[in-house]
């Protein structure tokens, strides 16, 4: 097995986590796994190995893309759907996933501006949300600087593929499939039945311009409150130049997981 050094990522303080990680130490013996609480740079990494649930998945693949390391994800809470493995299968194929040819998916990232502040990277979704005292908000959107019509409602979701069976297929957005180099523009309950929801190439950049907030509104980043939004500001979304490379699991795919993990197509009862 050729992959060396693998940095295994896991907070023992969250549930199973410590069994898990033990459990992995023990059965991937034959692998150079190095932990960051013994001083490694993450940079020294060809693989990372990230134990958790799809918010801790999230976090990781965030600051792994900056290094171009691909991503493991062992499940150990109950959903896990952006994890690929569980302890026994990744110890079952060690032998074809620490090899150079490692089967991956590249997977696209937004990169986030409001007003030229700094961007910020999300995996899943940004989303505009209303906040106290949820009166409607109204958004200017523009595309690529030309125009389109204003939104009224609680706000929008501008979601990756990958992010489009989170938040976004929650409110009426489609499923996207995850290898697509396209994102999705949801509205969230939007105050007119001719508003859909918009699938857009990569190559756009989406415009939202705050024409009326309210006390609370923010901009929420991967599920998590990233800066306080009010009138005047603008919010510009475009493809990151960074992207994640996820370690896929060769006994399952993405289509798989929608049926075992979210139910896709199943009958009531």
């Amino acid at each position: 097995m050729a992959h060396c050094p693998v940095i295994l990522l896991a907070d023992r303080n969250l549930p199973n986590v410590e069994k898990i990680a033990s459990q992995l130490q023990e059965g991937l013996s034959d692998v150079a796994l190095f932990l960051p609480e013994e001083d490694e740079q993450l940079s020294n990494a060809t693989l990372a190995i990230a134990i958790g649930g799809d918010g801790t998945l999230i976090n990781h693949g965030r600051i792994l893309s900056a290094y171009d390391i691909p991503l493991i994800g062992v499940n150990s809470g109950n959903l896990g759907f952006l994890a690929k493995f569980d302890a026994e299968s990744l110890i079952e194929h060690r032998k074809s996933i620490f090899a150079p040819d490692t089967p991956t998916m590249n997977v696209m990232l937004l990169e986030v501006v409001v007003d030229g502040n700094p961007p910020a990277i999300a995996m899943n979704e940004a989303m505009i949300a209303a906040g106290s005292p949820f009166r409607i908000l109204e958004l200017g959107l523009a595309i690529n600087g030309i125009p389109a019509p204003p939104l009224r409602g609680d706000g929008i979701i501008v979601s990756t593929p990958i992010g489009s069976t989170a938040h976004s297929v929650s409110v009426g957005g489609p499923i996207v499939d995850p290898s697509a180099q396209v994102f999705v523009l949801t509205p969230v309950a939007a105050h007119s039945l001719a508003v859909r929801p918009i699938v857009l190439d990569a190559h756009n950049i989406v415009t939202v311009e705050m024409l009326q907030a309210n006390e609370g509104t923010s901009l929420v980043i991967d599920g998590n409150v990233h800066c306080s939004l009010q009138e005047g500001m603008n919010i510009h979304v475009k493809r990151s130049t960074q992207s994640l490379s996820i370690v896929l699991n060769p006994t399952s795919t993405y289509w798989n997981a929608l049926v075992d993990k979210l139910h896709w197509a199943a009958p009531p009862g």
